[in-house]
């Protein structure tokens, strides 16, 4: 996963600067050690419920995992030419591609408490909910999507926007071929 190569290096330096051993992450955020070690060889393309996990157990943002260069001030992203892009998978038992491509909006703002992403979605017919602590703001940009929430189908089309606690088991994707969200998750740590 050539990809998300710089990733698994940044998820393993934050970790190695906390002090922490891989199996006291593993213990900490309940994220299986095998995954852990899989996701720090930058092997696996992970899911965000075990990011999140990491997050919370490592004491930082979410968004910490995509920072590069820290900024005080305000963070321009110009044209929609974001440079910071991720795969993810949106199951946590699928770890070998990517239906989600994060590009994020905030990456280098050192002092934020919300992760403002714009997500590319492919359609995704097998899938399983999943929670973490947080909230989720989600603005169709493109396309049309499928929350899941709770026992709740919800569709929303281009235009339309949905705000969940993510803590309720949710999964969103695709309903066609693709679609592009503005997502804003904000993940207490």
């Amino acid at each position: 996963m050539e990809e998300n190569k710089e990733f698994a290096i940044k998820v393993k330096n934050i970790r190695e600067r906390q002090n922490m051993s891989i199996e006291e992450l593993a213990e900490k955020s309940g994220v299986k050690l095998d995954v852990l070690k899989a996701m720090e060889n930058g092997e696996i393309i992970p899911s965000l419920t075990p990011l999140t996990k990491m997050a919370k157990a490592l004491g930082v943002r979410l968004g910490t995992f995509l920072d590069d260069t820290p900024q005080l001030g305000p963070v321009v992203v110009r044209n929609g030419k974001m440079e910071n892009t991720l795969y993810f998978s949106g199951r946590e038992d699928v770890t070998n591609s990517s239906n989600l491509e994060f590009h994020s909006l905030g990456a280098g703002k050192i002092d934020r408490n919300l992760d403002p992403f714009i997500i590319d979605i492919e359609y995704e017919e097998d899938y399983e909910l999943s929670s973490h602590e947080g909230e989720e703001f989600i603005y169709v940009l493109e396309g049309e999507i499928e929350v899941e929430y709770g026992k709740d189908k919800i569709t929303v089309d281009k235009g339309d926007s949905i705000f969940y606690d993510s803590v309720v088991p949710h999964h969103l994707h695709s309903t066609g071929e693709k679609a592009k969200i503005l997502a804003v998750l904000y993940t207490p740590f």
